[in-house]
């Protein structure tokens, strides 16, 4: 949670304009929050919550890779599938870039992705067990949680800049 203004850092020709540290503790405290919302499920429905538990995040993560590759297909064409790809390291689970992004491209693809999910999540309500919405819900909110930290924290910044996505921090670059 510590931000640092950089004067010397650069890539190519952009300037390091803020750093945003994601300490240890808050990726931990991140990963111990399904393991307490699979006990509430156990203890508010029944055993069979842990399967809807794991169906629902499989799913959300599909729902995520649908929603931002389809994000990204129409506003930048085939362009994008070189630097997408799918993480499997906290805190950028899913389908995230591996190279700069552009700040506007990366807030337009997951603003996308948390309303669409939450307005999927809320169509389940009518067809599903209680226990799969709640968890699906719970895995949409989980998954997106550190890119929204991320974007509350650019929050007030020029739209123009790019983003570089490492496992401690976010660097938020601009011309």
């Amino acid at each position: 949670m510590i931000e640092e203004t950089g004067t010397k850092a650069t890539y190519y020709h952009y300037k390091l304009i803020k750093k945003i540290n994601i300490p240890r503790q808050l990726i931990w405290s991140h990963l111990t929050l399904p393991v307490i919302m699979l006990l509430f499920l156990l203890l508010a429905f029944s055993w069979t919550s842990v399967f809807l538990f794991a169906l629902a995040f499989l799913l959300t993560l599909w729902v995520h890779f649908v929603i931002s590759r389809s994000v990204l297909y129409i506003g930048k064409g085939t362009a994008f599938r070189k630097r997408w790809t799918f993480h499997r390291r906290l805190p950028w689970l899913g389908y995230m870039t591996d190279q700069y992004i552009g700040y506007s491209i990366f807030r337009r693809v997951h603003i996308h992705t948390l309303w669409i999910g939450i307005c999927l999540s809320a169509v389940f309500i009518l067809w599903s067990p209680p226990a799969f919405t709640v968890s699906l819900l719970f895995w949409h909110l989980w998954l997106i949680a550190p890119r929204l930290y991320v974007l509350g924290r650019l929050t007030g910044e020029r739209k123009d800049g790019m983003l570089k996505l490492t496992d401690e921090e976010a660097s938020y670059y601009q011309q």
